[in-house]
């Protein structure tokens, strides 16, 4: 594994005194604050108390007001509305929101998600021949369709009309639909630009709701939902996505949607979950159904009421996540061997790795593996039908869309986010392109972006680390992209001589700074024990966390990096 650097986050000292006089909590917390933009009493109140009244009026959003009256000449007309969603946690959860949202009054509605082998990501002409053939009058795209000008133009020659739901970056041109719901489209005001697919589709619900008078408690029914899209996908948890998550997490703790709780059951989670326990134990399970197989499983199980469907839902599901694991496993090792035995990698900055014979349906999950042992931009690739297709990754701070846009004459087509994408190119095309990409990310990558950094936010003492301090920092949360668990910084302490490795590879330590003791946890590091033996002074990086054995809870250090003390 490389070394990492540790960077403290630089503040404005001046808004920390200014926020600790108004607030009258530790300093260390205001600085916290600060660095997410929280400056003021009013802002910290907003902060610490999330409100659903706080949600932007969806008519805000360009083109909602076309799709509502689309909508509703629709359920006057008693049209068939098909609801297309994409294969992964945000589509599938989309379509669900969507479809638990008309169950409860127009039953002229029908789902429809590709396959993600035969079809591919988007818009698929099997889809749009679906629609015609079954005679939809209209599709509400979720997640996906912001760049599928031709179907959708197919569409609309056969007088099918199109919403697109979507908060992927739009192409040069946009496709014809009757309305297009996206922040990051031109023209948009919307105040808020990161909600995830199924927090587009939320706030149209939500507009729908406010125009027909329905009662608000469809909407809190559905919060379950959207806060799993939002952790699943990777999206900023500031502003309307931390509105969403906070008031989600609550309806999954108090009382989640059927299928959501054989879903924790399945993962052995219990109330109280966080976002973490979405991230690695509810999510995977949702996203395997689509890489292994049908993800209409996911979308079953998500609306199903019966309890025995779903119990066998969430085992399907679970059967697909072990088959997951083993793939990505598999492939993983044999991407890094692969590596291993090519001799111009040390002077590259990408990594691209292709094999016919890699399962498609894990290959974005296998690039985030092997960005952890090798950090930068990466590509993994295997064939899909007649083409090849992939999944790319990025290090911090380099727009890995921005680079496949630059070499967009040698894909097929591509799609994503900053730091991660999509894309699918010619089989003659895979070394012209793995050559070009090298060629953009070494003109726009530095090398210090290759080095995987640690975001300090404040350096502490452990004295300063009392129950009350913790208490308030838990407030925090939820914690995501944008608003990170806080990791900090303490120098020369030392271990008092119980460190050992525990499960294989991690590391326990009971830590000591001036007289007051902490107990830590440093995952997957247990190459660093000669670091800390014999009570040598080190400096660590960690956040915190609530630790409980035998029924007793503490407050333990989880250690991100070891290093010598100076």
């Amino acid at each position: 594994m490389q070394e990492k650097r540790w960077k403290i986050r630089e503040v404005d000292e001046q808004k920390v005194d200014d926020l600790q006089k108004s607030l009258g909590i530790n300093r260390t917390l205001c600085r916290l604050l600060v660095l997410r933009q929280i400056d003021s009493f009013d802002k910290a109140k907003k902060f610490f108390r999330p409100g659903l009244n706080d949600l932007y009026d969806p008519l805000l959003m360009k083109d909602m007001d076309r799709a509502v009256a689309r909508i509703c000449a629709a359920v006057r007309k008693k049209e068939k509305i098909l609801i297309y969603g994409d294969y992964d946690v945000d589509g599938t959860t989309a379509v669900s929101t969507m479809l638990l949202y008309f169950r409860h009054f127009y039953p002229g509605v029908e789902y429809y998600i590709p396959d993600r082998y035969r079809e591919g990501y988007g818009i698929s002409d099997e889809g749009i021949d679906f629609a015609i053939r079954e005679k939809f009058d209209l599709v509400i795209a979720l997640d996906c369709g912001i760049r599928a000008v031709g179907p959708i133009a197919r569409a609309a020659e056969s007088d099918v009309d199109f919403i697109v739901c979507d908060h992927h970056l739009p192409g040069d041109q946009l496709p014809p639909a009757v309305a297009i719901l996206d922040p990051k489209q031109p023209g948009c005001t919307y105040p808020f630009k990161e909600l995830s697919g199924c927090g587009i589709g939320l706030k149209l619900v939500l507009a729908l709701i406010k125009e027909w008078n329905h009662p608000e408690e469809w909407l809190f029914e559905l919060l379950d939902l959207a806060v799993v899209s939002i952790a699943a996908d990777i999206v900023p948890i500031i502003d309307e996505n931390r509105i969403l998550a906070h008031y989600g997490l609550k309806k999954i703790n108090k009382k989640p949607l059927p299928g959501i709780r054989q879903l924790m059951r399945s993962a052995q989670l219990r109330p109280p979950l966080n976002i973490s326990n979405i991230v690695f134990g509810i999510a995977p399970r949702i996203n395997a159904a689509g890489r292994m197989s049908d993800a209409g499983d996911a979308v079953r199980l998500l609306i199903g009421e019966r309890k025995a469907e779903n119990e066998e839902g969430a085992r399907l599901l679970n059967k697909h996540n072990l088959k997951r694991k083993n793939h990505d496993k598999n492939i993983t090792e044999d991407a890094l061997r692969q590596i291993k035995e090519d001799r111009e990698y040390v002077s590259r900055k990408t990594t691209v790795v292709y094999s016919p014979d890699w399962h498609k349906g894990v290959v974005g999950i296998v690039a985030s593996r092997l960005m952890e042992h090798h950090y930068r931009p990466t590509i993994v690739l295997t064939k899909s039908n007649d083409m090849i297709a992939g999944s790319a990754r990025s290090v911090r701070n380099f727009n890995i869309h921005q680079a496949l846009r630059e070499c967009s004459e040698l894909l097929e087509k591509f799609g994503g986010h900053k730091y991660a994408a999509g894309m699918e190119l010619r089989p003659e095309n895979l070394e012209a392109f793995r050559k070009r990409f090298e060629e953009v990310v070494s003109e726009h990558i530095s090398d210090e972006d290759l080095i995987p950094e640690i975001a300090v936010e404040a350096e502490i003492r452990f004295e300063e680390i009392t129950a009350s301090f913790f208490n308030i920092l838990r407030q925090f949360a939820p914690f995501g992209p944008s608003n990170p668990n806080p990791v900090f910084l303490s120098r020369r302490v030392k271990d008092r001589g119980y460190a050992r490795i525990v499960g294989d590879e991690h590391l326990k330590l009971s830590l000591t700074q001036g007289g007051y003791t902490m107990e830590a946890i440093a995952f997957r590091q247990h190459e660093k024990l000669p670091l800390v033996s014999n009570e040598k002074y080190i400096d660590i990086c960690y956040s915190l966390e609530e630790n409980e054995f035998q029924g007793m809870k503490s407050i333990q250090l989880n250690i991100k990096d070891i290093k010598p003390s100076e």
